[in-house]
């Protein structure tokens, strides 16, 4: 039987480098094996933006600037419920390398990254942040 003590708070950053978007394998359930943006959970006195910072250099080596809110969704199923605040974000250094909950990590043009991700709402996400993005 699993038990739940609440909804978890996450943040997801959509990385933009020029036209490409950085994504993650992800190494552990929920989702074990999927395509999807970085991020993760929010730890007790954390803000948000640092704790997406955080997420996404420790999963990907890559240092990140916000950009803008992109949106906040929730998810209720069998491996939880999770509250998600996700950001689009503008890479400022390094180099893709899966680390920490990531088996994979790299850019990819937007339609192959669309292509990748199987959860309509992490594609929603990434089509709604290019607006933050664009010149």
């Amino acid at each position: 039987m699993i038990t739940h003590s609440g909804p978890k708070l996450a943040v997801g950053g959509v990385v933009w480098r020029g036209g490409d978007v950085l994504l993650i394998r992800r190494a552990k359930e929920p989702w074990k094996g999927q395509w999807s943006i970085p991020g993760g959970k929010v730890d007790f006195g954390e803000k948000l933006e640092a704790a997406l910072m955080r997420e996404i250099l420790e999963e990907t080596g890559i240092r990140a600037r916000l950009r803008g809110f992109v949106g906040a969704f929730e998810s209720i199923t069998a491996h939880g419920h999770y509250v998600m605040i996700d950001y689009a974000c503008e890479w400022e250094a390094g180099e893709p390398a899966a680390a920490d909950d990531a088996l994979d990590a790299a850019f990819f043009p937007f339609a192959q990254a669309m292509d990748k991700v199987s959860w309509d709402e992490t594609r929603n996400v990434i089509s709604l942040s290019k607006s933050l993005i664009a010149p």
